[in-house]
């Protein structure tokens, strides 16, 4: 049981520091508004990952190539839906106007959609975690169940202490996060992008 723990604490580690659009959009929201705001976003994974861990496990594994494609492409074009909000926040920044309120249900919500849009998580899920989980609970339940603990408890650590660090980033001063701000557009542009690009060559290779 050690080691799955050990695992799952480990890639749940390197999967939330490892940049991607999930991330992006974390820190695009925490500069924007703040990490109050943005703290419930850490939680995301618990909602998004039930249907991606039941597709890996009994679905996914069976599914046409295409599949993988026509998620990069959604996800890219609901990055640039994200990357046109936050260059509305930018262009329009005022350091002593207060952001737009947005309760925790809806960043949470809207974080769970990023996720669930990501590819990532569906790659892991059906070809690391998702063999490593069913080897570990034919084993003993207790494996499989210390797998999932570990790597959530992990990734919520890890994704919250990104949140409070961009924070930090935000109290420099308003010209550094209007330009922090701008630069997250500019990034979450460029994932948009990437995934359409994947998306669409995907289909004609």
């Amino acid at each position: 049981m050690i080691s799955y723990m050990i695992f799952g604490i480990t890639y749940a580690f390197a999967a939330s520091v490892q940049p991607g659009p999930f991330q992006t959009y974390i820190i695009s929201q925490t500069l924007s508004r703040g990490w109050r705001p943005t703290l419930p976003a850490s939680f995301a994974p618990l909602i998004s990952d039930v249907p991606i861990i039941i597709l890996a496990l009994l679905l996914l594994k069976n599914m046409p190539p295409w599949t993988e494609h026509l998620l990069q492409f959604a996800g890219g074009l609901f990055l640039f839906y994200l990357a046109y909000n936050a260059y509305k926040t930018w262009k329009n920044y005022d350091a002593g106007k207060i952001a737009t309120p947005q309760s925790n249900k809806q960043t949470l919500l809207r974080a769970a959609t990023v996720n669930l849009l990501n590819p990532n998580p569906y790659l892991g899920w059906s070809l690391i975690m998702g063999p490593l989980f069913l080897k570990g609970w034919q084993a003993a339940p207790a494996n499989g169940i210390a797998l999932i603990l570990s790597f959530y408890s992990t990734m919520i650590f890890c994704l919250a202490g990104i949140i409070m660090i961009f924070a930090l980033a935000r109290n420099l001063g308003p010209k550094v996060n209007r330009v922090s701000v701008g630069i997250s557009v500019i990034a979450l542009a460029c994932f948009g992008l990437y995934e359409l690009w994947l998306g669409t060559t995907g289909f004609w290779l």
